[in-house]
């Protein structure tokens, strides 16, 4: 035996593994020193920073308080999971262009799984074939500007309808001031669900062959609880062994939630299955084009009428829910706003007249309008907070994020930052008008300081229904707060952030010198 070469054979092992040993030192101190973002204290043994998601307070708050001390990018734990919390337009920005693929993930938790039909509702899909092809059927046969032409008509004849009732109500209740309370924030919903209904699937709720208000209450009312729902973390999403558990049974409600939401829409595409076959005349409605475009083999695992309900369910329930929630912000902002309330007022009057309905082509005239919806988007964004989760490794702000990394931006925070806008939190449309404003910015995502839709596909036809159901309702009715009150402006958290109280207005009523012809 060669003992001299065992000897040096021997020594360069241990030289090797002092020298691995240091390296991964090295490397460890590095990665925790100098190249991860900074951890939020607080966290509870096992379970993290589970309580910041499962109240009472509301996360996007509690998160922004966080911010104020950790800076605008750290991680907080929630279970087993690491959560990048952002709030920084310019990071975001990054996230969203340089490491779009890297982060078009959906995070996987229960409300998305039950909610989600296990992933056939684009909004939870994981990013890939199936939700690039679906994202691509929504974009060029459902959403497309052309076809939001041709329901034009649909958006006209459910408003001149909504106004023409609102009329009556008036006539039938006024008191001896010539006044009416009305609930603004139904009244929202109903035309709404009335319009995306009509959309969707070719009919309504009430009125024409529509069904009754009962059937129209339940409908807003699991629509409203899938939104509620759809943004909850369960214990189960901090720590998958305790998936088999439902304390406080939440995840029983998402189950009846989804079926609801199922059996509704279901009904739907049997009618429709029923009429085409039976007739030549398709009214080329969504259900109708998803018929035609999705076949009978499978996409993903996913059969035609599973895709076709999903994607129905959820253009139906965030186009009815987004476009009332942000109506009654923007009425409750001007409530509380008199002066601005004044001023779209004398804009319609200026622009318009008194004596003809306002109509889309005068949309692009009511600067000061279009300021009122920016505005409220910044305060009140359709989701206060927007959710990804990272697929590779990433280097975000000088800090290594891990994949599997899941990463919330909070809007609400963004929307708020003093370096952008000033006076962050009060209520200023004028703003918006000024040719070096604090960010000339659309609401579409491209600017991510007015981050207000989170990236919705549903955006345009969002737009257009905010700004034209306004322009009407405030060109045909004086409103005003009862008792002078200022409005309740609680948020009830959720997928998107509803009021929590009614909206009860004092009605006058006209101030047109025509009427409605519907």
């Amino acid at each position: 035996m060669d003992l001299f070469h065992l000897q040096n054979d021997f020594t360069l092992i241990l030289v090797t593994f002092a020298i691995v040993l240091v390296l991964y030192c090295l490397s460890f101190f590095f990665y925790k020193t100098t190249t991860t973002p900074p951890e939020a204290s607080g966290a509870w043994p096992i379970l993290g920073h589970f309580k910041v998601f499962s109240g009472p307070g509301l996360p996007y708050a509690t998160l922004a308080s966080m911010a104020d001390r950790y800076g605008p990018i750290f991680t907080v734990q929630l279970g087993i999971r690491k959560v990048l919390v952002v709030s920084n337009s310019e990071i975001a920005k990054n996230i969203f262009t340089t490491h779009d693929v890297n982060v078009s993930n959906r995070p996987k938790y229960t409300a998305a799984k039950i909610l989600g039909q296990n992933g056939a509702s684009f909004g939870f899909a994981p990013f890939g074939p199936y939700w690039r092809g679906i994202r691509k059927i929504i974009s060029q046969e459902l959403l497309s500007n052309s076809r939001l032409e041709k329901f034009k008509h649909v958006r006209m004849i459910e408003l001149e309808s909504s106004i023409k009732a609102m009329r009556e109500l008036w006539r039938e209740k006024k008191d001896g001031k010539g006044k009416v309370l009305v609930e603004m924030k139904k009244w929202f919903g109903e035309l709404s669900m009335n319009t995306m209904l009509k959309v969707v699937a070719g009919k309504r709720y009430t009125g024409g062959d529509g069904e009754d208000e009962e059937e129209m209450m339940r409908s807003r009312k699991v629509i409203r609880e899938w939104f509620e729902n759809s943004g909850r973390f369960v214990e189960g999403d901090a720590l998958p062994f305790l998936g088999w558990l439902d304390l406080g049974g939440y995840k029983k409600t998402m189950e009846r939630v989804a079926r609801e939401l199922d059996s509704m829409v279901g009904k739907w595409l049997e009618e429709h299955r029923r009429k085409n076959d039976s007739s030549d005349d398709v009214t080329d409605d969504f259900m109708d084009v998803m018929i035609q475009v999705i076949k009978d083999d499978e996409l993903a695992g996913y059969d035609a009428d599973t895709i076709t309900k999903a994607t129905c369910a959820t253009l139906f329930s965030g186009g009815a829910d987004t476009t009332a929630v942000m109506l009654t912000w923007t009425l409750s902002l001007l409530l509380n706003n008199l002066y601005a309330l004044r001023k779209v007022q004398e804009e319609l009057d200026t622009q318009v007249g008194k004596d003809r309905q306002v109509n889309e082509s005068d949309i692009k005239n009511l600067v000061y309008l279009q300021a009122v919806v920016k505005e409220t988007l910044r305060l009140y964004p359709a989701t206060f907070l927007t959710s990804r989760a990272f697929t590779k490794d990433c280097s975000i702000a000088g800090y290594h994020v891990r994949k599997g990394t899941w990463v919330l931006i909070n809007n609400w925070k963004i929307h708020r930052d003093p370096k952008i806008w000033s006076d962050p939190c009060e209520f200023r449309p004028e703003r918006f008008l000024t040719a070096n404003h604090e960010g000339v910015l659309d609401v579409k995502g491209t600017e991510l300081e007015l981050f207000a839709f989170g990236r919705c596909p549903g955006i345009g036809l969002a737009e257009q229904m905010l700004h034209m159901v306004l322009a009407t309702l405030l060109q045909n009715f004086e409103l005003s707060n009862p008792d002078g009150a200022p409005v309740d402006m609680t948020v009830v958290a959720g997928l998107t952030n509803a009021k929590a109280s009614p909206l009860e207005v004092l009605q006058v009523s006209p101030r047109l010198n025509v009427t409605i012809s519907a």
